[in-house]
């Protein structure tokens, strides 16, 4: 492999590139084939098209799967464990409920969205609305209110934190690939996501919430049932301290590497070694389970065969999410040890796109035509991966770049895309009004989320 040289010009492979993605959609879309086998098989063909050694094309495929669940399997795993621990403690329920006391209940889509905001960091998109769906219902039903003046902002909060923040799934793909650090993808995703979901999820769900007045479903309307609520629920604090427990290790992280790099602190010492090793993403997140699993858990009265079941039940949902994105890692491996990858920079160089732009647009197109955000920007990074490495950025410019992805990704949600079936069907709307506030909503996020994201890369470029 290490002596092989692609032949092929960029028209070819770029030709061969496009077939591949468009095969995935038809694949995925038309045929309704699952899409961890259809990655495989893409992935496959594509290598054989473009001439990689028969004797290389199983190790690059294998590289690169390998490579990414390296990471994404631990982080996803234990944010999902840390989220479940949540759930089911009836801390989702405690931290609303106290919110909206403080707050006052004229606030109420400002204490739900908060409220989500929190939880949407370590709980993926689909639970943590279906966690927050009675509560809305509730809140909602009580003010007789249209349902997604709360609704709104609520479902907002999960999916900024979903697209824009690790541990999920696409952010810590795409810090993979393009080799950025994932604690200043942290800090930057905040700055970005913070502001963006008030002006596009607060500001805009209110509005749109009030110009399409629908009643409260009577899904779930009544909420969870007396029988089914957790004993002793957590107070609100208790909930608030654990989601940011694991935010304080990484900026912890993040911080010390910043000091040492200025000099401040000897990066070399064992002290600021240790506590950096406390501040790695995969070890914050075992540490905020485990202090989860005792404060949650043992402390609660729950056995440990109890606790090691809530865990466990954990897992199931997520290793779909798991194995998909790793399959996603596999196809961006072989488009990058193609040329594709260098094929597809040179041309976005030669037409004159910026970086930035050109990986919002490339993930923008991928969203639009196959649904997943996911998708989308894991695809997005394999294909610009070796675009961003040539392009010698520094770590914020990195972060930026992750950013500028993640939003292209999260455009458009439309009828090929589950969330938009989710948030439309939970909530009683019908396709056309889903079409006019949870697509909107969406986009609104995008184009604010990859705006902020070309300041940051243009500011951190000018030092």
């Amino acid at each position: 492999m290490e002596e092989w040289t692609q032949s092929l010009g960029a028209g070819p492979l770029l030709l061969i590139a496009g077939a591949a993605i468009a095969l995935i959609l038809l694949l995925v879309i038309k045929f309704k084939v699952h899409a961890f086998l259809v990655l495989i098989i893409v992935s496959l063909a594509t290598a054989i098209a473009t001439g990689l050694p028969m004797n290389a094309i199983v190790k690059v495929m294998i590289d690169g799967f390998g490579g990414t669940l390296g990471s994404v399997a631990l982080l996803v795993g234990l944010g999902a464990m840390l989220g479940r621990l949540v759930e089911t403690s009836g801390g989702a329920q405690a931290l609303a409920g106290a919110l909206i006391r403080a707050f006052g209940e004229k606030r109420g889509p400002l204490a739900l969205g908060v409220a989500s905001l929190i939880f949407g960091f370590p709980i993926f998109f689909d639970a943590g609305l279906i966690v927050m769906l009675p509560i809305i219902f509730a809140v909602a039903r009580r003010m007789n209110a249209p349902v997604l003046l709360y609704g709104l902002p609520a479902a907002g909060a999960f999916s900024v934190m979903h697209v824009f923040l690790p541990p999920h799934p696409g952010p810590i793909s795409a810090a993979e690939l393009y080799q950025a650090n994932t604690g200043i993808i942290l800090l930057i995703g905040l700055v970005v996501a913070l502001p963006t979901w008030w002006v596009t999820c607060y500001l805009l769900g209110k509005w749109l919430g009030r110009k399409f007045p629908l009643p409260v479903p009577d899904l779930l309307s009544g909420g969870p049932k007396d029988e089914d609520q957790p004993v002793n629920p957590p107070s609100a604090g208790t909930i608030i301290a654990l989601m940011l427990l694991p935010v304080a290790l990484i900026f912890l992280n993040t911080g010390l590497n910043f000091a040492g790099s200025l000099g401040w602190v000897d990066p070399e010492a064992q002290w600021v070694q240790v506590l950096r090793m406390f501040g790695e993403t995969p070890v914050a997140l075992l540490i905020s389970v485990l202090v989860s699993s005792v404060v949650l858990g043992t402390r609660r009265g729950k056995s440990g065969s109890a606790i090691e079941k809530t865990l466990d039940s954990a897992l199931g949902p997520v290793c779909s999410v798991i194995i998909v994105t790793g399959a996603g890692g596999m196809f961006g491996a072989v488009l990058r040890a193609s040329g594709i990858g260098d094929a597809l920079s040179g041309v976005m160089s030669d037409l004159g796109v910026p970086l930035i732009l050109a990986v919002f647009l490339i993930a923008l197109i991928l969203r639009i035509a196959q649904g997943s955000a996911t998708v989308a920007l894991v695809t997005t990074a394999g294909l610009m991966a070796t675009a961003v490495a040539a392009a010698d950025l520094n770590p914020i410019q990195l972060a930026a770049i992750v950013i500028a992805t993640a939003a292209g990704s999260v455009a458009a949600s439309h009828v090929n895309d589950s969330g938009f079936w989710l948030v439309g069907r939970l909530m009683g709307m019908d396709v056309a009004t889903t079409l006019k506030t949870w697509t909107v909503m969406e986009t609104a996020i995008a184009l604010m989320g990859f705006g902020m994201a070309v300041g940051i890369y243009a500011v951190a470029g000018a030092f």
